[in-house]
């Protein structure tokens, strides 16, 4: 199985997660994610997963301050904000990486070993 991983090359936090993923051999595709945003129907099944639609928003983003999404969320409907990170990968949290049985967002090394045992 080859794992997606969505990232950004010049992310420390991306770059964590790569190397944890090589040292453990495990193959994955990496998905720039500035140019390829997640799909909706992605970002509607790790929204499942993380149980919080703010989790998969990049909130230390310039984008995100620039549009002062933090505000604009606590009025916007799910499938608009859905809609918006479809659009525009530099405010999705990343890495961002769906498996069968879970979401991962962001690099928390204890997630991350739960998860590619």
């Amino acid at each position: 199985m080859t794992v997606r991983v969505y990232e950004y090359e010049k992310c420390s936090t991306c770059r964590q997660a790569l190397k944890f993923l090589d040292a453990r051999k495990v193959a994955y595709q990496r998905v720039p994610i500035v140019d390829q945003a997640p799909s909706l129907a992605e970002l509607k099944a790790m929204l499942a997963f993380a149980g919080d639609l703010k989790r998969l928003f990049n909130t230390s983003g310039v984008v995100y301050r620039e549009m002062g999404i933090g505000e604009k969320l606590k009025t916007m409907k799910e499938a608009d904000a859905l809609a918006l990170l479809s659009k525009n990968g530099r405010l999705v949290k990343r890495p961002f990486v769906l498996l069968k049985d879970r979401g991962l967002l962001g690099f928390k090394e204890d997630e991350w070993k739960a998860a590619f045992k």
